[in-house]
């Protein structure tokens, strides 16, 4: 039990000290939104980067953790989808619910919690798992925004925009960058290197701190059911049918199938606020279901941790 404790308290007091430091009003307004750009822009892409280039793509490439690791997304992301859209008749807002429900805080809470369970050289599953949900998942859930807040806009304008926003995203950027300089051969210059692995190591602190930060802010009232039942499919479901794919159908590195399991069991992560506040709907719904799953992953995490 003391070693779950000694895994999971590190994690969560830096969530608590940037959460403490915004009520205490240490820390501004705009603190969450400028450290977040920090980390968005320069550490956890540096962070990307380090790892990619210091690992070869063949041990980047495991098929049974990527089809465990999606399918388990794919099935809570079109099952609240279906639901939602179903129920309200509203796509955007039910593209915000559904990625609220399956979206995993792998870059924020991920990598940091990976490499305190398994080591700081072991972080390929989180980071392949960072770039899964960063790029493939959050692009998706751009797609539905596009297409329910658009209107009459035609399916190639609507592609344009995705493609333009994606285009501009860092945490795209730097994996791109890597697996070019990786199937290059190219050794980054030693003080390019250094420079890379500084940054990266501020990723871990600083995202956990900004998460506190964002979580202090005042939480707008919202359907409380539908709040409930997103958090249970994210720390519930998610991680049980991870863990069936990677232990029960697919085939996989011990280090691979745990990390699935822990990287599904994650509390929702920022990207669905960020996409609600940009398109002006589901807002109050996506900021509580990080809420909640985030306090909540504490005992989650705690049990998942002790079964792994």
């Amino acid at each position: 039990m003391l070693a779950i404790v000694n895994i999971v308290l590190p994690v969560f007091a830096l969530i608590f000290a940037g959460y403490a430091l915004r009520r205490l009003n240490v820390m501004g307004a705009a603190s969450s939104t400028e450290l977040n750009r920090f980390v968005v822009y320069l550490a956890l892409p540096a962070l990307t980067i380090d790892i990619m280039v210091s690992n070869p793509l063949s041990t980047l490439w495991q098929p049974g953790f990527l089809l465990a690791f999606e399918l388990a997304v794919a099935l809570i992301f079109f099952g609240v989808l279906a639901w939602r859209w179903l129920q309200t008749k509203k796509l955007a807002e039910a593209a915000v619910e559904c990625t609220a429900a399956s979206y995993a805080n792998t870059g924020y809470i991920g990598l940091p919690l990976c490499a305190l369970t398994f080591g700081a050289d072991k972080l390929a599953p989180a980071i392949v798992g960072a770039i899964l949900t960063v790029s493939l998942n959050f692009a998706f859930s751009i797609v539905l925004l596009e297409a329910g807040t658009q209107g009459g806009r035609s399916l190639a304008a609507t592609l344009v925009n995705v493609i333009r926003s994606l285009a501009k995203n860092p945490l795209i950027l730097a994996p791109l960058f890597a697996v070019a300089v990786a199937a290059s051969g190219w050794q980054l210059p030693y003080g390019v290197a250094q420079s890379i692995k500084l940054l990266g190591g501020a990723a871990s602190p600083a995202a956990l701190v900004a998460i506190g930060l964002f979580l202090a802010a005042k939480q707008e009232k919202t359907d409380v059911p539908v709040s409930v039942m997103l958090v249970l499919l994210k720390l519930v479901l998610q991680p049980l049918l991870a863990w069936w794919l990677a232990y029960r159908v697919f085939d996989m590195p011990e280090l691979w199938a745990k990390s699935a399991v822990l990287l599904s069991a994650l509390p929702t992560g920022t990207g669905p606020f960020m996409l609600a506040e940009l398109y002006r709907r589901g807002e109050a719904i996506a900021s509580r279901t990080i809420l909640w799953s985030t306090f909540g992953s504490v005992a989650s995490l705690s049990v998942w941790l002790a079964v792994l």
